[in-house]
């Protein structure tokens, strides 16, 4: 029997405040590393988890509004299509194609490309390009450790990622609201960073498909379209990868994709955001929030011409 991702409902989800309360008992008593999970659609137990240092302060956005509220134009441009038309989204076996510039390429089932790494979580703010955001507790493995071990040739300047192609199971491919497959890319330097993460799933537990099940890309300071989800490629190359939305719309999407105030997008302003769940306006910040960690990427660079 294939496995199934219905929606939990509201009695089984883990509510924040009792999610909070856990980590942080398990910090108290040192046991952050005790737990397993399964990844992604495998189902694959995964190896015991470890606390990360990059973590949000700000109060969590509820698991429902996390997995109803979502941007993921394969299955639907609505909002709500997600979870609705990839309810019954089949992700297992998955296999993960790594190439292009790099001493080790090959295919890869998703428990093989994984099983090196730990587990981490991270509590991150996201921000999506309509002004819209969320703070979500994510579960996933740094990039850094998968390029690390696929060795780059020296060339290699750019990662592109690449999302499954697949029409039946995606409805929203059927449509020519963009061209497929989604693309998306980082500069070397962003993929190695260490706030880069292959999210393998949320609030402890696994990816579900409206949130990009098995695999997907969180670069937290960066807006939610480079989110790359339901990844299949990874490919290293010494060409700036052309995204999909760029592709799209040049004058309203370029490839850095900075969160950044004082650039607005050509229909709506980027200087103020609100927070799913609430109902008040908040100044947006900097590479939302992340500034410290990541403008030195960014140091000469004119982020008003390279948005």
């Amino acid at each position: 029997m294939p496995f199934r991702f219905p929606i939990p409902p509201s009695s089984e989800i883990t509510p924040e405040s009792l999610y909070a309360t856990r980590r942080a008992f398990l910090k108290q008593a040192g046991l952050a590393g005790a737990g397993v999970m399964a990844a992604g659609a495998a189902g694959v137990a995964l190896w015991p988890r470890k606390s990360d240092a990059f973590e949000a302060q700000d109060a969590l956005t509820p698991f429902e509004d996390v997995t109803t509220y979502n941007n993921f134009y394969e299955f639907g441009t609505a909002k709500s299509d997600p979870a609705r038309t990839a309810r019954n989204f089949k992700t297992t076996p998955w296999t993960v194609r790594v190439d292009g510039l790099c001493r080790k390429p090959g295919e890869y089932q998703l428990e093989d490309f994984l099983k090196p790494s730990a587990i981490q979580n991270r509590v991150y703010r996201m921000r999506c390009v309509e002004a819209w955001s969320m703070v979500i507790p994510w579960n996933g493995i740094p990039l850094a450790d998968v390029i690390k071990r696929a060795e780059p040739q020296p060339g290699a300047q750019f990662v592109e990622f690449t999302t499954l192609l697949d029409p039946s199971r995606m409805p929203g491919q059927r449509m020519p609201t963009l061209e497929w497959p989604y693309v998306e890319g980082l500069r070397m330097d962003e993929a190695m960073h260490p706030l880069t993460l292959l999210a393998t799933g949320l609030y402890d537990q696994m990816l579900l498909p409206q949130n990009g099940a098995p695999l997907r890309l969180v670069v937290p300071w960066k807006y939610g379209f480079k989110g790359i989800k339901s990844i299949v490629r990874i490919r290293f190359t010494d060409k700036m990868p052309l995204n999909s939305w760029q592709r799209s719309a040049a004058n309203e999407y370029g490839f850095y994709a900075n969160v950044n105030p004082a650039v607005d997008h050509p229909r709506w302003s980027q200087a103020r955001e609100r927070r799913i769940g609430e109902f008040r306006m908040r100044d947006t910040l900097p590479f939302n929030g992340y500034a410290e960690q990541v403008a030195s990427l960014y140091r000469g660079l004119d982020l008003t011409k390279w948005y």
